[in-house]
């Protein structure tokens, strides 16, 4: 059965919803309202993925309480927490499956142990669904209904907005293209910031941080660059497949490794001109979160937001 609390809009007017970004490199938490207006300063502090969970989560509720303090607010001033981790998720029982990302974590009850500690209703998403709901509610896609989204950080993510709705899939699992296949490897190997740091050792033989490639790249190194446009023809791969198949309006890329855009998206482009089909490729546009580093909390708040009535 799937789990839906309703909330009333009137108790939305006053209060605020608390969004909890959940990545394998960082956590942020911070605070909007209804209408996506910041409240206060996020606060953002390193997930330390290999910590046991309990030391994690305490983490997390602190940074909460925190939050809270800075604000001068209560918690009976929330109207919900939502959380956007990284996956794959049992997303009906709030529960982290088996994430690479987060050891520690696996099997771990999120959204109970976070319920058991503040009396607020909570809800939970895959935190890449999480950054680009925000971008179409609040952010570059705004008034777009069909929206394709891939996350580039410590992984990757993919997210699909069909009708201005979040798509979860029949176990909660769409857009988990992180583990598909490619070559005799994954997806994943290629197109995150260790894919970065993978293509840059097969040229070099050195080992660099994503990071140091991009200062590498922008002083004009030219194993640098070899490395991001053979990461843009790579992403191309998976964004193709996904255009081919759902037809969105607008393709958005977030997450740090996008920062590097101008060395791997012409590339992409380029590419992808050539994979899909003659009229998506005249008419889908590729564009950068709007919302940058907070699009994640930010998102997650929202879907405290779309359970309102």
């Amino acid at each position: 059965m799937t789990r839906k609390i309703l909330i009333h809009i009137k108790d939305l007017e006053k209060k605020v919803i608390i969004g909890i970004d959940i990545g394998g490199t960082k956590i942020m938490i911070g605070a909007i309202t209804q209408d996506g207006t910041i409240q206060g300063t996020p606060i953002k502090f390193p997930t330390n993925s290999s910590d046991p969970s309990e030391t994690i989560i305490n983490r997390i509720v602190r940074t909460v309480e925190e939050l809270l303090e800075n604000l001068n607010l209560y918690i009976s001033d929330v109207i919900g927490i939502g959380i956007g981790s990284t996956g794959p998720l049992d997303i009906e029982l709030g529960m982290i499956l088996d994430c690479p990302q987060l050891p520690t974590m696996n099997y771990f009850p999120l959204r109970e142990i976070i319920e058991e500690h503040f009396p607020v209703p909570v809800f939970m998403n895959n935190d890449a669904n999480c950054l680009i709901y925000a971008e179409t509610i609040f952010g570059t896609a705004k008034g777009m209904k069909n929206v394709l989204g891939f996350t580039l950080g410590t992984g990757i993510g993919c997210a699909i907005i069909l009708d201005g709705k979040i798509i979860n899939g029949a176990t909660g699992n769409a857009g988990e293209v992180w583990t598909s296949p490619y070559g005799v490897n994954i997806i994943e190997d290629f197109i995150s910031g260790q894919g970065v740091k993978n293509i840059y050792k097969s040229i070099t033989g050195k080992q660099k941080s994503s990071l140091e490639i991009l200062k590498l790249t922008e002083s004009g190194d030219k194993n640098a660059l070899e490395t991001w446009k053979i990461f843009g023809e790579h992403l191309s791969v998976p964004v193709s497949w996904a255009i081919n198949l759902i037809d969105p309006e607008v393709v958005i890329l977030g997450g740090s490794i996008a920062n590097a855009h101008p060395y791997f998206l012409p590339h992409l482009e380029k590419k992808l001109s050539s994979q899909i089909c003659s009229v998506p490729a005249s008419k889908t546009k590729i564009y950068l979160s709007k919302l940058g580093d907070y699009a994640g909390f930010i998102g997650a708040a929202c879907l405290v937001i779309e359970n309102k009535k």
